[in-house]
């Protein structure tokens, strides 16, 4: 690859494990080039997500650049009329992840400058599209796809720099907002558990919102009250408890990673269609 002045080289993070996977192996594969790393930050991120990064900036040797929309989650829940997003409404991904990069990148686009983002999307994600260049000038990259990068390397690339998994990864697969909609209902449980606080949040979010007409609870099917009743708490941890056990029976254990990471929950629940720019 050959850089010049008119060029400009951007990698997204979300604060998960792929997108940090792939900022390590271009730093590691392609240190000629200058990239820029940022983060949207929608402010409900977990305290996690910040830990990782600030690891991860040790190990670039750079700062990571923070775009922070001008609006937050609460102005946009405002103009949304209250209503939480959904899978079938993510406004929460427009307003606060997309439209703040392309602002960022806007201006350099209109003078000219090529534009080329990388994007983490693996060899064995068939499923997932990246982000779609709007404009001549940009171009997307999907360097794990191109150099056949699978889940396993990926964590290779993170251990073999001392980098590891994010710390929520104890407990939840998904980087992202605290409230995500794309959560499973054990992971909700595990929120109330880790950060009962954030929890608490969520819920005055969605009193608020059904309270306002929303149609959308965070947790499809319940409310975050209901979810959190201590019966509806055990029935949740026993069915994911069979769940664990029926994919451990099934699940050939890798010899040369003896201590292998935990099972994704989405090995256990099926694969979602998930927003690429919060949880990659």
């Amino acid at each position: 690859m050959v850089t010049n002045e008119r060029t400009k080289h951007v990698l997204g993070l979300s604060g998960g494990r792929d997108s940090a996977a792939l900022a390590v192996y271009m730093r590691q594969h392609h240190p000629e080039l200058e990239i820029d790393y940022f983060f949207t930050d929608t402010g409900k991120e977990l305290p996690e997500v910040y830990e990782f990064l600030g690891r991860l900036e040790g190990f670039l040797g750079k700062p990571i650049l923070r775009l922070n929309p001008d609006r937050d989650f609460d102005f946009w829940l405002k103009q949304y009329n209250n209503f939480l997003p959904s899978p079938k409404t993510r406004w929460c991904t427009r307003q606060l992840k997309l439209k703040p990069f392309e602002a960022w990148i806007r201006p350099y686009l209109q003078d000219g400058t090529k534009v080329t983002s990388y994007v983490a999307i693996r060899a064995d994600e068939e499923y997932r599209d990246g982000y779609t260049s709007r404009h001549n000038n940009l171009t997307v990259i999907l360097p794990f796809k191109v150099n056949g990068i699978d889940k396993a390397g990926v964590l290779e690339l993170l251990d073999g720099v001392g980098l590891g998994l994010p710390k929520y990864y104890e407990w939840r697969t998904r980087s992202g907002c605290t409230f995500c909609f794309f959560q499973q209902k054990i992971e909700w449980v595990r929120l109330m558990e880790r950060h009962p606080e954030a929890f608490e949040a969520a819920k005055a979010y969605e009193k608020n919102a059904v309270d306002h007409g929303s149609p959308f609870t965070w947790s499809q099917g319940e409310s975050l009250e209901e979810l959190a009743k201590p019966k509806r708490v055990a029935a949740i941890r026993e069915e994911h408890e069979r769940r664990l056990a029926r994919m451990q029976d099934k699940v050939q254990r890798n010899p040369l990673r003896p201590e292998d990471e935990p099972l994704d929950i989405d090995d256990l629940y099926g694969q979602a269609k998930v927003c690429l720019t919060c949880h990659k």
